[in-house]
């Protein structure tokens, strides 16, 4: 995209507001300053020629052209119309292509109710050109901003962004279209954790809250509306000639997280798909790493993907559940011990409901441990990640002379959550709770979930071994079993014995 920078400088369009973007990720891939963005102008050198737009740009060229033609024949508007915009863009997302369209007509400064040809080229350019993740937050909130001056930001308004952002994640899922009917509560809960009883709030406060909090939940909508305006302009014609409007974003795959089934994954009370998605957006993505998308088409094709399009993660799997298994540390420990992964600790206390993201294997010490992806997110009743960093983790329930328990929190004499030893009570922020359920989700790839299956499996041949091995005489006479039995008024063992 570096190419798209250079040619909207040249026209003198493009904001200074991404400067910042050179350091960026792609969306998706990572949070913001944990990797590093290299520009496209390498792979797509080789096919620009003199006085001719970046072949990036091209898509636009045409779908521009190609909408005006459309609004011509159907509405006598030389120009973009809402109506044309809409059926041959977003014909599945009404409210996404009326925002957008919205925003376009509101930045281009249009005086009429159609949008001119070389405004809409202009601000398309524009919006392909962000590469900030802040940029990105600030335009879509902007976007979907029902203040005419978009400075002011309403519960109403975030709800809808949210909501959009979800329905674009579960139309493509891996395994079809899916929906859940958790998704207003969960919602519900995100919107109160950011206005927290406010009428309003400013564009740059939500952007804040959600940098803080969930910031790779608005990318999907990012990436569908630019893989959307590079690549639709190849079905508008079509689709015109077919009289209606194609499909919306096929091809496309986004982050979204799939849930492995089991006996009880289905009907968790804990995790509903809502959930998941939102947890996806606000751990680090190392909980729902992505595969590499497979390299396909032309240089520019692939170009476009490898910086747009995020792939699915892998699966995450059920690995303890206290409605199925029993609630209990020694149960939490033996379903959840030998997991050499990522996991996610669901602890239900009544409304309250907390996730411990665990990013390495659980271990049994007296000290403090994790990486700097360790997170204690509040998902119940208003959603928030309490704190995030390394060494906030700590689980033991053997050694003597320290406390008994699971914990989480950066301050170890004051933890932000303490759950006691026997996995009855809790306290979070200081306030207690009585402890109702407990679900333990793996977020690691196939391998780290059957290393943990061979594990057991290995344990339990032990214990066998161990059960089935013949004693010698010499052995059993000194024996503590022998004593015993000698206690017991049996003094022989064996009747053949001397």
């Amino acid at each position: 995209m570096g190419n798209h920078h250079s040619h909207a400088q040249e026209k003198g369009t493009l904001a200074n507001t991404n400067s910042g973007s050179g350091a960026s990720t792609p969306r998706g891939g990572s949070q913001r300053g944990s990797g590093s963005r290299s520009g496209s102008g390498g792979d797509l050198q080789g096919l620009e020629k003199p006085d001719k737009p970046p072949p990036s740009m091209v898509p636009v060229e045409k779908l521009a052209k190609l909408l005006v033609q459309r609004s011509q024949k159907e509405d006598g508007v030389n120009g973009v119309t809402e109506k044309s915009f809409t059926k041959y863009l977003f014909p599945m997302y009404p409210e996404l292509a009326k925002q957008f369209y919205k925003y376009i007509h509101r930045t281009g400064k249009c005086k009429n109710q159609h949008i001119p040809l070389a405004t809409f080229r202009v601000q398309c350019e524009r919006i392909l050109a962000i590469l900030d993740d802040s940029v990105i937050l600030e335009t879509y909130v902007r976007m979907f901003s029902s203040d005419s001056d978009e400075n002011t930001v309403t519960p109403e308004d975030l709800n809808s962004l949210l909501y959009t952002s979800y329905k674009l994640s579960m139309d493509h899922y891996p395994e079809g279209p899916q929906t859940c009917l958790m998704i207003h509560k969960t919602l519900g809960a995100v919107v109160s954790g950011c206005f927290n009883n406010k009428e309003s709030h400013s564009v740059g406060f939500v952007v804040r809250w959600l940098e803080e909090n969930c910031p790779r939940l608005i990318f999907p909508v990012h990436r569908y509306c630019v893989h959307t305006l590079a690549t639709r302009h190849r079905s508008v014609e079509e689709a015109a000639l077919a009289g209606a409007a194609g499909g919306g974003g096929a091809g496309l795959e986004l982050a979204t997280p799939v849930l492995a089934r089991s006996a009880w994954a289905p009907a968790s009370a804990l995790l509903p798909l809502s959930a998941a998605w939102l947890l996806a957006g606000a751990a680090p993505p190392l909980y729902s790493r992505p595969k590499q998308p497979p390299a396909g088409g032309g240089l520019a094709s692939a170009a476009w993907l490898a910086r747009l399009v995020c792939a699915v993660p892998v699966h995450w799997v059920p690995l303890y559940s206290s409605a199925e298994h029993g609630l209990g540390a020694n149960r939490f420990l033996h379903h959840t011990l030998g997991y050499r992964g990522p996991t996610m600790v669901i602890l239900s206390a009544g409304p309250l409901v907390v996730v411990v993201a665990a990013p390495q294997e659980w271990r049994e010490t007296h000290q403090y441990w994790g990486g700097p992806e360790c997170a204690l997110i509040q998902l119940a009743p208003t959603f928030s990640v309490v704190e995030r960093g390394a060494k906030m983790l700590y689980l033991n329930s053997s050694i003597r002379g320290y406390p008994r328990g699971l914990r989480a929190g950066r301050e170890p004499r004051a933890p932000q959550l303490a759950l006691a030893e026997g996995f009855d009570a809790l306290s979070f922020r200081g306030a207690p709770y009585q402890l109702r359920e407990v679900e333990v989700w793996g977020c690691g790839d196939e391998a780290s979930r059957e290393t943990q299956i061979e594990i057991k499996k290995w344990q339990v041949k032990e214990a066998e071994r161990q059960r089935q091995v013949k004693l010698s005489a010499s052995d059993w006479l000194e024996h503590p079993d022998r004593y015993l039995l000698e206690l017991a008024g049996r003094p022989q063992y064996n009747n053949s014995a001397s």
